[in-house]
């Protein structure tokens, strides 16, 4: 009889610990919809607008406050590429549309799509980070060998909360050219801007 009940004791706690353990999994998957939630609530994720937006015409700039933003561009392991942006920094105003760019070179002997993704830090001032033109918006496809100059246009909204100094504005390109369409991998960028980047200009 003793040795009946440890048998089912074992088989409880057993029991117990499986369902333990799915109701742990279970509460792990659920937390990231739940993060992406949250995050996208209160806009400190550092995720900035996917689609281009109108470009403002009565917004007021704000000469009274300059806000830095920095640029970095980062590449993911195995991606060929050089990448990095034309300029490291911009002191802007807010409500300031300003133009500069990304510069890619492909220096394998292959022609490949790439995809940039971008974030803001801090992740409270992505919401107020808004970008008229973006090479990100689009994958990127680049002849072996080739270079590209990849527009980038912003502005930054004037409501941007005074505790917030300086942006940082980061890419990281990742090698898609198995995912993209066939036509873009045989076909080389030709996004280049035509002007030097101007800050302040009134596109």
């Amino acid at each position: 009889m003793e040795d009946e009940s440890l048998k089912t004791k074992n088989r409880q706690l057993i029991a117990k610990l499986l369902i333990g353990t799915v109701l742990m999994f279970g509460f792990g998957f659920a937390l990231v919809p739940l993060y992406d939630v949250m995050c996208k609530t209160l806009g400190i994720n550092g995720k900035t607008n996917d689609v281009a937006v109108v470009q403002p015409t009565k917004m007021k700039i704000d000469q009274s406050r300059t806000i830095r933003v920095q640029f970095m561009a980062h590449v993911s392991n195995g991606m060929p590429w050089k990448f990095a942006p034309k300029v490291s920094h911009m002191d802007v105003h807010p409500g300031q549309i300003i133009q500069t760019a990304f510069l890619a070179n492909n220096f394998s002997s292959d022609a490949l799509v790439g995809q940039a993704v971008p974030s803001v830090s801090p992740g409270q001032g992505a919401t107020y980070f808004n970008k008229i033109e973006c090479f990100c918006f689009h994958q990127q496809p680049l002849s072996a060998q080739a270079d590209a100059e990849m527009p980038l246009i912003f502005y930054i909204e004037p409501d941007i909360p005074d505790s917030i100094h300086t942006l940082t504005l980061s890419y990281t390109l990742y090698n898609i050219t198995d995912k993209a369409e066939p036509q873009l991998v045989k076909t080389s960028s030709s996004a280049h801007v035509k002007d030097e980047p101007t800050q302040g200009a009134n596109l």
